[in-house]
């Protein structure tokens, strides 16, 4: 399992929210910039970025920016956020990021993400976000009556390699992952898992880990010094799964 550590922007500003409450943002650093580098020291092989202002308006508002980041550094990044267009990923593609989510645009419109998937393959990965079960859209604004385990076997279908599960209710609260749903998800579908969403310490990294998901995704651990990057980087490399 790789860790991929996550860096949320809001104005510019690399920022945490809790359970995704746009209202309760702290800025975590000075720069994304600088805390990309840090990620890249640690030995990341992985780094997730988000646009916060883009997942609520779907405008490409920190676009310079996470590009700037994705080519200043050797880590591949993957970013989510405010992405509905073919434009939208052909941009990001091709100005250095290595793999874009869409979220919201998974929900809503199946011929964006056929087309991605037939032009940009494993570049592109879905972002499902779940209340209670079921897939949520629009940064976390609107529900679904999409039950999670048939949306997975839904973009499985469509040639989805990558998902990236977040439980709301978990999401920056530090309370652990939603174990019982990721395992259901890892046993329903054969593609690559990436959790997110509710990751405090090594415990929880082992424990996904054991799960053999393909990533983690960790913010907030990370700001609040419950989790110590490097050491998760290095625990995950020397307890590695084979298939």
């Amino acid at each position: 399992m790789i860790i991929l550590p996550a860096i949320d922007i809001i104005d510019q500003a690399p920022v945490r929210l809790y359970q995704g409450d746009y209202g309760k943002k702290e800025v975590v650093g000075d720069s994304v910039l600088t805390i990309a580098k840090q990620f890249e020291q640690a030995r990341a092989e992985y780094i997730h970025l988000v646009d916060l202002d883009g997942a609520k308006e779907g405008s490409k508002k920190n676009a310079d920016l996470i590009c700037e980041v994705a080519n200043a550094v050797s880590v591949p990044c993957e970013m989510g956020g405010g992405i509905r267009t073919m434009e939208d990923i052909t941009y990001y593609l091709e100005r250095g990021l290595s793999r874009v989510i869409l979220g919201t645009a998974a929900i809503h419109d199946q011929a964006l993400l056929k087309a991605a998937i037939k032009q940009y393959g494993d570049k592109i990965a879905v972002g499902m976000d779940c209340k209670n079960g079921y897939v949520c859209g629009a940064g976390w604004l609107e529900d679904s009556d999409y039950y999670y385990l048939d949306f997975a076997k839904e973009m499985e279908r469509l040639g989805v390699q990558t998902l990236i599960f977040t439980d709301i209710s978990k999401d920056g609260t530090l309370q652990g992952p939603n174990m019982e749903m990721l395992k259901q998800l890892k046993n329903t579908v054969s593609i690559h898992i990436t959790a997110s969403g509710g990751i405090r310490d090594m415990a929880h990294i082992a424990a996904l880990n054991d799960l053999d998901l393909y990533g983690a995704i960790t913010g907030k651990a990370i700001y609040s010094d419950t989790l110590h990057l490097p050491e998760a980087i290095q625990y995950c490399k020397e307890h590695h799964h084979v298939d």
